[in-house]
């Protein structure tokens, strides 16, 4: 059954697989590399058979035999040069781990960047994904971007750090303190006419 169930979510078969799993095919059932049913309809960008599956009780955190996740999956297929940005928020949105790394301290949001994946960045970064977190050869997201030169993540990413390091340490020294004496400095645009 499990074969049958294979071929029904590759095939993106939504009728077949409901009836599989409801005839108690398991959900979770996964090949000889680990990977399930979700992480391959992820990996393919089948929205609705990750939300068929997620529905039927999918395990959104099931890891593979190198620890990939069906969110990691969703971040970038070679075949089909392109990331799932639907599929990524609808994973996250069932509880998938945002920061699960694989070997080599690899998060999500890093392999969106260095995919050049902008959508899919955009999305982990709202929803909350570390963008100062650091694999073990002390490399962040941005700088797996730069390396590739994909300006846009670049820039994503750029403004997210700013927003985080705003957040931790404050827009500027003086912020949460009461200055004796404050300066104010307005800036005006000449009149057009």
């Amino acid at each position: 059954m499990n074969t049958e169930l294979f071929e029904a979510v590759s095939a993106g078969d939504l009728t077949k697989t409901a009836s599989l799993l409801k005839c108690g095919a398991d959900v979770n059932a996964s090949n000889d590399e680990g990977t399930t049913l979700l992480m391959q309809a992820a990996g393919a960008g089948k929205l609705d058979m990750v939300e068929l599956l997620i529905k039927s009780g999918a395990n959104v955190n099931a890891t593979d035999s190198r620890g990939w996740t069906a969110l990691m999956k969703g971040l970038f297929n070679y075949e089909l040069n392109r990331g799932f940005p639907d599929v990524v928020s609808t994973l996250i949105e069932a509880g998938a781990d945002i920061e699960h790394q694989i070997s080599y301290g690899t998060r999500p949001l890093m392999l969106a960047a260095g995919y050049g994946e902008a959508a899919v960045v955009e999305v982990l970064i709202a929803a909350g994904a570390d963008v100062n977190a650091e694999n073990e050869g002390g490399r962040t997201a941005k700088v797996m971007a730069e390396t590739k030169d994909y300006v846009e993540v670049i820039n994503l990413l750029y403004v997210a750090e700013l927003s985080s390091n705003v957040e931790k340490k404050g827009a500027c020294a003086s912020i949460g303190a009461t200055p004796s004496k404050s300066n104010v400095v307005k800036f005006m645009k000449n009149p057009l006419h």
